[in-house]
């Protein structure tokens, strides 16, 4: 089989010659080795070994975003101004919002040798910035999604791989303007007041999802987000009303065209996997072992091994920290656990992947045991 056809077949439920294997974004996300820019980890030396293991010996799934352009009625710039410095090696980004009498500011912050994004301001920090966020028009949300960027990583990876349609649900985007702390407690105790704001984000995300799903169809999607809703962060009862509610419209767009909604949860499923099922998606990502998680990847396949197509379960911490042999049991492990019985179908792939300049030698050799290890089972 070409590595598009295992990756298709398993996600039709239908047999392959062995389990996939993915390295979720190595090889997944869009990087590019050879641009000088000091804020790209990804021109290291270090990297280049590793991401040729992905692109030569992976199943590919390219993690893509729809390009999104501000719709002709969006009045964004009359609200929001966004200004970028450089200083000490850090790039500061600044996003100040004003609107309902109030001067609303977030800031985040990139370092140059970590590629990720701290937030060290956020934009929403107390009821009063949530009431006034709501008056914003609903016409700031309108952005028209283009297509042609998932369509020439589609060319571009040919029968290496796939593309999976990258988005964050409503939670997400909801959560994401408050810290942590200010996020949990109004969710938890001004839930009318959170759910205007769910649906005031919802209605173009939903737009968006069924416009991209009709015009790109039977693609597998990643929807990222739900975790906000599981414990320790929210009781179990709110699951249904902040994800169900406002996610499964997404899934249910997706595969009315034939695609593939893959959910990614990270942490506790114990109390949360039926709401996950129950919304109809096709997968579930990344399935962590405890102590992360509080489920084993064997329990997951045995329950809901037919419903959902199974993407996971090993740790980063354990690809950069264990030594070979003692990752090589954890990988073996989990590549039975996720073939035994009945079930739709088993990707291979880590929770998470490296974001720093360095790859030491012990994190590439348990890389290529994933491979080694993947394309032997069964032989």
């Amino acid at each position: 089989m070409t590595r598009r056809e295992r990756l298709m077949a398993t996600l039709r439920g239908e047999a392959v010659d062995r389990p996939a294997v993915n390295f979720y974004e190595v090889g997944g996300f869009d990087v590019k080795p050879d641009d000088p820019d000091p804020f790209n980890v990804y021109n290291a030396p270090d990297w280049r070994p590793l991401l040729q293991l992905a692109e030569e010996q992976t199943d590919l799934i390219r993690m893509r975003c729809p390009v999104l352009r501000p719709a002709a009625d969006n009045p964004r710039d009359a609200f929001f101004q966004t200004e970028t410095r450089v200083e000490g090696g850090f790039r500061f980004v600044q996003t100040t919002l004003r609107v309902g009498g109030r001067t609303l500011t977030g800031l985040t912050r990139r370092d140059r040798d970590v590629d990720t994004v701290w937030t060290l301001k956020h934009l929403l920090k107390d009821l009063n910035d949530l009431r006034a966020y709501l008056q914003l028009p609903a016409e700031v949300f309108h952005y028209e999604p283009e297509l042609a960027y998932l369509e020439e990583s589609e060319r571009a990876v040919g029968d290496r791989g796939i593309v999976m349609v990258d988005v964050a649900d409503p939670l997400c985007h909801a959560a994401q303007l408050f810290s942590m702390a200010d996020y949990t407690v109004i969710a938890l105790q001004e839930p009318a007041l959170f759910h205007q704001l769910l649906a005031k984000l919802a209605a173009d995300i939903h737009a968006r999802t069924e416009k991209v799903a009709r015009a790109f169809p039977g693609r597998l999607w990643r929807i990222y987000g739900p975790e906000y809703a599981t414990e320790p962060y929210l009781p179990p009862s709110l699951f249904e009303q902040y994800v169900g509610t406002y996610t499964r419209p997404m899934v249910d767009a997706i595969q009315r065209y034939g695609g593939f909604a893959r959910i990614h949860c990270h942490g506790r499923l114990r109390a949360v996997i039926g709401h996950i099922v129950a919304m109809g998606g096709a997968g579930l990502d990344p399935i962590e072992p405890p102590p992360a998680g509080d489920m084993e990847l064997a329990e997951v396949r045995r329950r809901y091994g037919r419903e959902l197509v199974l993407f996971g379960n090993l740790e980063a911490r354990d690809i950069e920290n264990l030594p070979p042999a003692e990752f090589a049991r954890k990988v073996a492990q989990s590549v039975r656990e996720g073939t035994a019985g009945a079930g739709r179908g088993f990707v291979l792939m880590p929770s998470a992947s490296p974001y720093g300049r360095t790859i030491s030698a012990n994190t590439l050799k348990n890389y290529e045991l994933m491979v080694t290890l993947a394309q032997s089972f069964g032989g």
